[in-house]
């Protein structure tokens, strides 16, 4: 069984969902912890939680939209730290509009 296969399966199972989403909330508290010791572990260590807890709460994903309205020019820094298809796809938008 593949890495990936494991992974779907894990995304399948509620239980699994549920563990998931505790363990980006358990990164994203830990994060300040660790961005006091001297190197980058902080920040990328926030982003995998908040990708975790964007991925698998719905309410979450509900306060980030809310913030992406409210300042969208944070949100797209959001967005293209997360690597997410929208902001890809918006980028693409803005330069065909530009020309």
């Amino acid at each position: 069984m593949s890495i990936g296969t494991r992974w779907r399966a894990l995304e399948r199972n509620p239980i699994g969902r549920t563990t998931l989403l505790i363990l980006g909330i358990a990164c994203l508290v830990a994060a300040p912890i660790i961005g006091l010791l001297p190197g980058p572990g902080g920040f990328p260590l926030a982003v995998v939680g908040l990708t975790l807890m964007l991925r698998y709460a719905k309410w979450t994903k509900r306060l980030y939209v809310r913030v992406k309205r409210r300042w969208p020019w944070h949100g797209a820094l959001a967005d293209r730290g997360l690597r997410r298809a929208s902001a890809r796809r918006r980028a693409n938008i803005a330069k065909d509009d530009s020309r």
